[in-house]
């Protein structure tokens, strides 16, 4: 259905808000799906994509606004009661039984009886015709869990077809696949939309969101950036919205990115080819003495994937390491910390902050792990180091002995940096280190990046923020669909240029 033809909507939510404890998760969000049209979800980590989407699929209660499906009034206590109104949701983890059959999958809770038991035959008789109305033909007796990932969507989008959806949320569905297999599970999409099914689209890959969809709403941030018609939208403009502007409060940051950096020596890392199948492509990355290296791309461009592979979180299949010009195996964290390589996680709550531990307990982790079990911190070196890099980063309240889970966001981040600059690293990764703090602490942090690097820290930085990429970096990797597509020097290119280069270097489809 063309996006300029207006149809009354499947689903209207209406002023949508949503709190958690200390976070405005939505705030006052509007979103709408029409019948027979595909409308893509767009946004960065922590945007509220996921948010929104559990708030219309009835994980989520609202604290505000309203949700209408089908001009009526609804209030989704559970899952089960937005399946009943006629949504139904594809996950990029298949929600299926994989020790059953196609057919036991498709027709689940929907089976013929006759006489009070399950008929079988009928059963499998009605799924293959489900199927086969998506231009499907799979043996409905064979077990689900013998087919592929793509398969296995396929037969998900079958289910929600026998529970009538009237909205269809398909959350990530190509994120496991090869273009053959999205070429089919489009297929589907378009046979589908051209039935009336209004159906809500996820993903981080560009093309395909431009390829499939007839409406984008952004988000950022919790709140609704605006919602357009997919032609007539540029990548460069998509990519914009997404990652919007800097605060003007930011601006007093001196730039660092000018500074000269030495690149004539050997580099304190050097990966060759680092790669892992179906997570990231082989890249060469190097980081040179006081260097910040920035990483830029979209949200599942393997920025993240790039980082724990160095680190030694992930196991990387390919390529070698180098620390000051020597080959070293770096297979678990363990062996990045002996080589004074310390990496703070994008998701500081499961990976970072112990909140039932204290702010000293949390600084002196890394220490301690470093020393192992054996040597113990004595109480009198723990005290200083705390003290230090408390004052040092400016952790408010300064109070040691504060449970860390009781901190703020950005207080929260500041502990996760001190505990890694006691270990006296060589080498600081950091990813995301000021995504959803308020921007006095992203100051901070920026400051003392900038100023740690100017010591001869070397840093690689991650931000969604682009500014803040080539305010702090002085060189640029950027990657795309789990690839890299350039190495650019800040001082070369501004905000502009990089976002353009992001929205169309390595894209096969732009203009």
């Amino acid at each position: 259905m063309p996006a300029d033809v207006e149809v009354p909507p499947v689903v209207e939510m209406t002023g949508i808000t949503i709190r958690f404890p200390g976070v405005l998760a939505l705030d006052g969000v509007d979103f709408t799906l029409r019948p027979g049209e595909v409308h893509s979800l767009m946004g960065e980590n922590g945007a509220g994509k996921s948010t929104l989407i559990k708030a219309l699929t009835g994980v989520y209660a609202i604290d505000a606004g309203e949700i209408t499906v089908a001009g009526r009034r609804s209030v989704f206590a559970t899952t089960a009661d937005a399946q009943r109104a006629g949504i139904s949701t594809v996950y990029q983890e298949v929600n299926l039984c994989p020790n059953l059959s196609v057919g036991e999958n498709i027709m689940l809770g929907h089976e013929p009886r006759r006489a009070g038991r399950v008929d079988w035959k009928a059963t499998h008789r009605e799924a293959a015709a489900h199927l086969e109305s998506l231009g499907l033909e799979l043996d409905t007796r064979s077990q689900l869990s013998t087919h592929s990932i793509a398969i296995q969507q396929l037969v998900a989008i079958s289910r929600a077809i026998v529970l009538d959806a009237k909205a269809l949320v398909l959350d990530e569905p190509t994120s496991s696949l090869d273009r053959g297999e999205v070429e089919r599970l489009f297929a589907v999409i378009r046979d589908l939309r051209g039935k009336g099914v209004a159906i809500l689209f996820v993903s981080h890959f560009l093309d395909q969101v431009f390829e499939i969809s007839d409406r984008i709403t952004v988000l950022r941030n919790g709140r609704l950036v605006g919602e357009y018609a997919a032609a007539e939208l540029s990548r460069a403009q998509l990519v914009s919205k997404m990652i919007g502007r800097e605060l003007d409060e930011l601006t007093a940051l001196s730039s660092v990115a000018d500074r000269d950096i030495d690149r004539s020596g050997t580099p304190v890392l050097r990966a060759t080819g680092i790669g892992r199948r179906g997570a990231l492509e082989p890249v060469d990355i190097d980081a040179y003495e006081g260097e910040v290296v920035g990483i830029a791309g979209l949200l599942g461009s393997g920025r993240t994937e790039l980082v724990r592979l160095l680190y030694g979180a992930d196991r990387a299949e390919s390529g070698e390491i180098q620390v000051n010009g020597k080959p070293v195996r770096i297979h678990t964290p363990r062996h990045a910390i002996e080589h004074r390589i310390a990496f703070s996680s994008e998701d500081r709550r499961a990976e970072g902050i112990i909140p039932d531990l204290t702010v000293a307990e949390n600084i002196v982790l890394g220490v301690q792990a470093k020393r192992g079990a054996v040597r113990r911190v004595r109480r009198s070196e723990a005290d200083a180091i705390v003290a230090e890099l408390i004052e040092a980063l400016g952790v408010r309240p300064a109070d040691p002995t504060m449970l860390a889970g009781n901190l703020s966001g950005g207080n929260q981040q500041k502990v996760l940096l001190a505990r890694w600059l006691a270990t006296a690293p060589e080498l600081l990764v950091l990813d995301e280190p000021t995504r959803g703090i308020d921007v006095g602490a992203k100051a901070d942090i920026q400051r003392k990046v900038a100023e740690l690097s100017a010591k001869g820290l070397s840093v690689i930085f991650i931000s969604s923020e682009l500014e803040e990429v080539l305010r702090l970096a002085q060189r640029v990797v950027v990657l795309r669909d789990r690839r890299r597509i350039g190495d650019l020097e800040s001082s070369e290119i501004d905000l502009d240029g990089l976002i353009d280069f992001i929205a169309h270097n390595g894209s096969e489809t732009a203009a």
